[in-house]
C-alpha cells in the first residue's frame, strides 16, 4: 500500500504528482528544484545556492517521511550544463557521508522544468 508524503517545508507539486510516495519501507521522491517553499519563487542566483535549495527541499521531504540523507540509496541528478557538474557535486556531496553515499547517475538534459539548472530525485529505505 502506498502512502503519500507531503510537507509544506518543500515546494508544492506543480503538476499531477506528489512530493514523495512511501511503499513499505521504500521512499520514492519526485525531483526537487530550487523553489523556495516559503515564497514559491525560484532561486537561481548562482549554481551553488540553487543546488543547496534543491538539497534542502529534498531534506524536507525525507524528514516528512521520518528519514535523513543516511537513508538514501539512490539519487538521480539532472543538469542543464555539465560545465556546472563540479560545483553541483561539491554542494551535493556536503549532504552525504562519502563512505556511505548513495548510488547515483548524473545526466545533462536539454531543458528542465521552469528552466532551472539542476533537479535531484532520490530513493530512500527505512
Amino acid at each position: 500500500m502506498k502512502k503519500i508524503i507531503f510537507t509544506e517545508k518543500a515546494p508544492a507539486p506543480i503538476g499531477p504528482y506528489n512530493q514523495a510516495v512511501l511503499v513499505g519501507n521504500t521512499l520514492y521522491t519526485s525531483g526537487q528544484i530550487a523553489i523556495n517553499p516559503a515564497t514559491n519563487e525560484l532561486v537561481l542566483d548562482n549554481i551553488e545556492d540553487e543546488t543547496k535549495l534543491v538539497m534542502e527541499n529534498l531534506k524536507a521531504v525525507l524528514e516528512a517521511a521520518e528519514m535523513t540523507f543516511e537513508n538514501v540509496v539512490k539519487t538521480t541528478i539532472f543538469i542543464s550544463d555539465m560545465g556546472n557538474f563540479a560545483k553541483i557535486n561539491g554542494v551535493y556531496g556536503s549532504y552525504f557521508n562519502e563512505a556511505t553515499a548513495p548510488a547515483r547517475e548524473t545526466v545533462q538534459v536539454a531543458c528542465l522544468p521552469k528552466n532551472v539548472n539542476v533537479e535531484i530525485s532520490a530513493v530512500a529505505i527505512k
